[in-house]
């Protein structure tokens, strides 16, 4: 939205600055509103004409997850891969 500066007509009458629209401006805020009404109106939210939410399924998954049937995997330790000690600045 420009600003326009305070200014003196032709005819002496002093106008004081004021915001004013952009040509065109007014029109594309009108539509920008109009499709914005549209969508909250054809369902923007969750939430049905009698207050209640949509139901959502729930989960039946139960944490932490274990499978039962796998045997345990054998976990190696890390063997070093130096056979002589490392010595470190102190």
């Amino acid at each position: 939205m420009p600003w326009v500066r305070s200014y003196v007509r032709s005819d002496g009458t002093p106008v004081r600055g004021h915001a004013r629209w952009a040509p065109g401006a007014r029109r594309e805020m009108m539509v920008f509103g109009a499709v914005a009404l549209v969508v909250v109106a054809l369902g923007g939210g969750n939430v049905s004409a009698s207050g209640k939410g949509v139901p959502r399924p729930q989960s039946a998954v139960q944490y932490p997850i274990r499978f039962d049937d796998v045997p345990p995997a054998r976990v190696q330790k890390p063997q070093p891969t130096v056979s002589y000690p490392i010595r470190w600045e102190r």
